[in-house]
């Protein structure tokens, strides 16, 4: 199962005079993970480099912010994709301490710091969710709001009409089928449950 971080998290390393700081954080979007990225740079203009991966879902990129190409950004992103972790941003800074690493060492220092911090970071596993609507007649109404209970605690948007009330709810995509299922059953077919939104949405839940 992928995982994503529960919240920010940073190491930090000395590696042959040069200081090291690995910041990471969990991101919804593309613009969360640009943002944190230029939180971090604005906070420390002085530092040397800010070399940086996210991963969003199909989308991810990396930047090397000065330091020889493919020696910063990309192993970053490896590690975020060797940890099995999405919906993540990773900002490595450096201050260079006066002597030069060289490629591999360049390499081994930004995916060595960016790894120990996503190591130790608290996760969470990320739970695919959709947003379902339908609708059900007045006679059934309340038997079908004390049946949801047992699906979700939220309480789902209802809007009401001359036959019944529209019901739309967000749960986990893995309860679907079921509840697909079970409301069919309750209704004798009356009640036939829609797909609202068709990507799914990406939400967190520890478990």
């Amino acid at each position: 199962m992928m995982q994503t971080l529960t919240g920010p998290f940073k190491r930090e390393q000395e590696i042959r005079k040069s200081r090291f700081l690995a910041r990471a954080a969990p991101v919804k979007t593309s613009d969360d993970a640009e943002n944190f990225i230029r939180t971090i740079a604005q906070s420390a203009p002085e530092a040397t480099h800010h070399c940086w991966a996210w991963q969003v879902g199909p989308h991810c990129r990396c930047h090397d912010d000065g330091e020889p190409s493919g020696t910063a950004g990309r192993p970053i992103l490896q590690v975020i994709t060797a940890q099995q972790l999405d919906f993540v941003a990773v900002v490595v800074t450096r201050w260079f301490g006066g002597i030069k690493l060289g490629a591999g060492g360049l390499i081994r220092a930004y995916s060595g710091a960016a790894a120990e911090c996503l190591r130790e970071a608290p996760k969470e596993p990320i739970i695919e969710r959709v947003t379902l609507t339908f609708h059900t007649p007045f006679s059934l109404l309340s038997l079908v709001q004390a049946r949801l209970q047992s699906f979700t605690e939220d309480a789902p948007e209802t809007s009401f009409d001359a036959q019944g009330a529209q019901m739309t709810l967000t749960l986990p995509e893995a309860q679907r089928e079921a509840l697909s299922d079970h409301l069919a059953d309750l209704s004798s077919g009356q009640i036939s449950v829609r797909l609202l939104t068709d990507d799914l949405e990406h939400q967190t839940n520890s478990v």
